[in-house]
């Protein structure tokens, strides 16, 4: 985060913002993506309880790690931090996905040319991805390295707005047959951030609590792995809950 950036507390009066950095889970719904301002995503639902603004970085199959560099790299960030209510960082579920294809390989392919090469490439990614999933093993990012990545943008906001909170999740759950279903990641994931909630009083959000009915019994998404409106509801309300206790008498009933 640029160190030029106007930090300190947010003005009495002005209207609080919302920061969350995430992944597609913030912004599709039953049916595919949906645009940052649908009144019906969580977090927007959240704005509208907490009656504040939000800015929303988010992309698909974002990280941890992704987070943070949004966080370092984004000037919508930078702009919203001197009106943050709190900051929500909402990734880690793609982290605890099972990756037996490089990362870098699936980021790399809307590089590849020409065209025609292109699609094959992907294809054949596709392919493989379900087949070599049941392996489990390795994940999308370790669970050390994504815990390593989620204390570093929480530092880089303390140094800028120590009073503000900053909220993790813990990670989905899917059936996802691009995965095989195979989520033997989650728990190890979980069991890091909440070590590392632990230790630095982070509020965590248990996404996968939230959505578990909605994403086993529907209805939601039929990718298996995004939600339907009541999966952004049950978030949104699990999500007011932690903010109130996060911000006390800040945050309104």
């Amino acid at each position: 985060m640029s160190s030029d950036s106007p930090a300190g507390e947010n003005p009495a009066g002005e209207r609080k913002t919302l920061i969350v950095i995430a992944d597609s889970l913030s912004y599709f719904g039953p049916k595919g993506g949906l645009a940052a301002n649908h009144p019906r995503i969580w977090p927007n639902l959240v704005a509208a309880e907490l009656d504040w603004d939000v800015e929303l970085v988010a992309r698909i199959g974002w990280t941890c790690r992704d987070g943070y560099w949004a966080l370092i790299g984004d000037p919508r960030v930078w702009a919203a931090v001197p009106r943050a209510g709190a900051v929500v960082f909402a990734t880690g579920g793609m982290d605890s996905l099972p990756s037996p294809l490089p990362t870098a390989l699936r980021e790399l392919i809307r590089y590849v040319r020409p065209a025609e090469l292109r699609r094959r490439v992907r294809d054949t990614y596709g392919w493989l991805q379900p087949r070599l999933s049941p392996l489990g093993w390795p994940v999308a990012l370790p669970p050390a390295v994504s815990v390593d990545y989620l204390e570093q943008s929480r530092e880089s906001l303390a140094g800028l707005r120590p009073e503000v909170p900053f909220i993790a999740v813990l990670p989905s759950v899917h059936q996802c047959d691009a995965y095989a279903r195979v989520h033997t990641g989650r728990e190890p994931m979980v069991r890091a951030v909440r070590a590392w909630a632990a230790e630095k009083s982070v509020p965590l959000v248990d996404l996968g609590e939230a959505v578990r009915d909605n994403v086993f019994n529907g209805p939601a998404n039929p990718d298996g792995i995004h939600w339907g409106w009541e999966g952004h509801s049950a978030v949104a309300r699990a999500m007011v809950k932690v903010l109130s206790e996060a911000t006390a008498d800040e945050v309104r009933p």
